[in-house]
């Protein structure tokens, strides 16, 4: 239970320093529009699948490339943040789309609840 605990530690870490990263040292303006959701590190800390989310949902998928391909630059800078670790993981960018899919059911609901709201 410990190493759980230790783990999710290390990986909100690293998910508040990747978003100050983004926030502040990317030169994309693309990224102002990216929030991490979820950060999952391997067991040996030697890479991390980064989830996000992207308020423009048109263009996740190009983001979410150009996240990819910038992720070098963003590992460097992990290495240079305050973070001490020895080792700093790969990154790997991954859309998240549950706050979409969250936000088609609350509509569903809410369409649903109208028109049993007029029968009635």
């Amino acid at each position: 239970m410990a190493q759980g605990n230790r783990m999710q530690k290390i990986a909100g870490l690293v998910q508040v320093t990747l978003a100050d990263i983004l926030l502040k040292e990317s030169e994309d303006s693309r990224f102002m529009l990216v929030t991490i959701t979820h950060v999952s590190l391997a067991r040996d800390l030697s890479s991390a699948k980064v989830f996000v989310s992207v308020l423009d949902d048109e263009n996740a998928r190009e983001i979410v490339a150009a996240l990819n391909k910038a992720a070098k630059f963003f590992r460097h800078a992990l290495a240079q943040s305050k973070i001490e670790m020895r080792v700093i993981p790969e990154l790997k960018f991954m859309y998240d789309d549950s706050t979409v899919r969250g936000s088609r059911i609350s509509s569903l609901l809410h369409d649903a609840f109208k028109k049993s709201d007029k029968t009635e």
